[in-house]
């Protein structure tokens, strides 16, 4: 589940204020919560922003929770399991952060005592709206206390986020303290951590670039995106969650390892050659595991969404359900392919090599020489491809109507490492280089929905070769394919207004 909570800072002569201007308040009875933090001997769980916990009270059921990281400050998912024994994760936790310990063993980092009263903020309807917690914490070192210090935390439950604009103005004038910048949210535990003595550095974190960037700070930051994409979507392939925002983890871990071979190959200048043959190598493997659960992924959406495009012929709804079936199996199939490689030592060694080529990349000599003097000659090598093609593929201006689906294919994977380079460039290179990916971002959506209507079409086609004697769910794959084909031909007639545009001179002039 999603948590959205804000947290404050209090003073020992803080006074919880009347919370009635944001709704109908009740106080529970103070508890004290006992809570034990695990991580690996390195910090592995909480320099990825993760936290697993066991908490224990004296009215309180015994629960191990792990809070993994969003993109937003004070958001986190949230996912919690009674407790099995002491000492015991219980497996499903375990599982999902396996990506981020990585093989490492975990043991007790942190033990937390909170004295803590919950008030209930409700709206006139008796929603319960938010949840504000006064707490006063200490932090144990053995029979010692490390440290002491009062927080209040505010969990949005039912409301929006102007109760917590609400509840938030009223602790601020009663004297709590919000942080900013990077204190404006920090859990718990990573105060209790930094009180013990434990301040090792966030991992995959974004870095300040140096004035003037070497070529090697902006391939590491490309590679820093991609591999931090792979992990944040790891433990949610496992859960096969969809993502709040309906796209789908698996297409995401798909992106952040295509992206990433696409990068290492472009920047393969920059790099120790052999380091980067090895990680392409690898990634091709994990790659090969989620194209297969993704590519069906793909076609149960497309199917529905291209049955349904003309209402005035509709497509026989059972013939529908059955090719569905058909694809719901192949999608078991190719998902416990996957789960058997996120589970494998392969996959835990290949996550280690790639946090550690973000923490210590082998940069070849040309990575130390100035970016603006290196990085346009290294993105006119896959635009050039792009553009004028070569014996195998024409330029992506030639492409006309009669070609057959492969060359399409192939200039849209050409597109793609294109856009990915330009746009890899773009924070040092500046606007010339972000439009350039824009441009090529709108052809390559484009050419990826020609690939998926022709890839469709020829799964219906198969679809009905697999039952022969299915006569009705032959006509409706024939329907269907003549569909995609149609999605096909309008894709291709749209493409070169599309390229035109790419081509413009404000994209371009800089690769020159």
């Amino acid at each position: 589940m999603l948590e959205e909570e804000r947290k404050y800072l209090a003073g020992d002569g803080f006074t919880m204020p009347d919370l009635g201007a944001a709704g109908r308040v009740s106080a529970r009875e103070p508890v004290t919560l006992r809570a034990t933090y695990y991580d690996t001997p390195e910090r592995l769980l909480t320099r990825h922003g993760i936290s697993l916990r066991y908490r224990k009270g004296d009215v309180a059921a015994k629960v191990w929770t792990v809070k993994l990281p969003s993109s937003r400050s004070g958001v986190r998912f949230e996912y919690s399991r009674p407790s099995q024994g002491a000492g015991v994760v219980p497996p499903s936790l375990l599982d999902l952060v396996t990506a981020y310990r990585r093989g490492r063993p975990l043991a007790p980092a942190a033990v937390l005592r909170t004295v803590r009263t919950v008030y209930e903020v409700s709206g006139v309807d008796g929603r319960l709206l938010a949840e504000v917690a006064d707490d006063s914490v200490s932090v144990l070192d053995g029979r010692d206390v490390a440290l002491r210090f009062r927080e209040i935390e505010v969990e949005l439950v039912d409301g929006d986020r102007a109760v917590l604009d609400e509840v938030e103005k009223l602790l601020l004038a009663a004297g709590a303290r919000a942080g900013t910048g990077a204190d404006a949210f920090v859990p718990k535990h990573v105060r209790a951590l930094e009180a013990l003595g434990s301040r090792e550095a966030p991992l995959l974190a974004a870095r300040a670039r140096p004035r003037p960037a070497h070529a090697g700070d902006v391939v590491t930051e490309a590679i820093r995106r991609d591999v931090a994409r792979i992990l944040k979507h790891d433990p949610f392939a496992r859960m096969r969650e969809t993502m709040p925002n309906g796209d789908t983890p698996v297409h995401q871990m798909r992106v952040g390892t295509r992206r990433l071979r696409s990068d290492l190959q472009t920047f393969q200048a920059l790099l120790d050659p052999r380091w980067t043959a090895r990680l392409r190598e690898e990634l091709a493997w994990l790659a090969g595991a989620l194209g297969g659960a993704r590519d069906v992924e793909v076609l149960r959406e497309r199917l529905f969404r291209t049955a349904a495009a003309d209402p005035l012929a509709p497509v026989d709804p059972r013939a529908v359900a059955r090719i569905d079936a058909a694809l719901a199996r192949q999608q078991d199939s190719a998902l416990r392919v996957l789960d058997k490689a996120l589970r494998s030592r392969r996959y835990v060694k290949l996550l280690d090599a790639l946090v550690a080529a973000v923490e210590e990349p082998r940069l070849a000599p040309l990575a130390w020489e100035p970016a603006e003097n290196v990085l346009a000659g290294i993105v006119r090598k896959p635009w050039r491809r792009l553009v004028d093609g070569n014996d195998e593929v024409v330029g992506a201006g030639a492409l006309t109507p009669d070609l057959p689906d492969y060359d399409w294919h192939e200039v849209r994977k050409r597109a793609k490492r294109a856009r990915y380079a330009a746009d890899a460039v773009s924070a040092v290179l500046g606007p010339e280089a972000r439009l350039l990916a824009k441009a090529v971002a709108r052809a390559q959506g484009v050419l990826g929905e020609h690939q998926d209507a022709a890839i469709a079409g020829d799964a219906w086609l198969e679809a009905a070769a697999a039952a022969p004697d299915d006569h009705a769910l032959a006509v409706a794959a024939g329907r269907l394919f003549e569909r995609e084909r149609a999605t096909v031909t309008r894709a291709r007639a749209d493409f070169p207004a599309v390229w035109e545009m790419v081509m413009e001179e404000k994209n371009i002039a800089w690769l020159r």
